[in-house]
């Protein structure tokens, strides 16, 4: 019982070092991080409407469909 005493101090020393963000440097990263994201997502969308009408052109150009 006294190693988890002991345990939950060292986690609440441990957690006092820690140095939290301030709240306009943690919505800065948050919005670069949204940003990113939206960008690689429609990168991704049109990649995919790209191969997805290339696709469709080749299978058509084939007379497959």
């Amino acid at each position: 019982m006294a190693d988890v005493g002991k345990f939950v101090r060292e986690v609440r020393s441990e957690a006092q070092k820690t140095n939290w963000p301030t709240r306009a440097k943690l919505f800065s990263s948050a919005g670069i991080v949204l940003l990113i994201l939206i960008v690689t997502g429609v990168y991704f969308w049109l990649l995919d409407l790209g191969f997805s009408s290339l696709t469709t052109w080749l299978l058509s150009a084939l007379g497959i469909r």
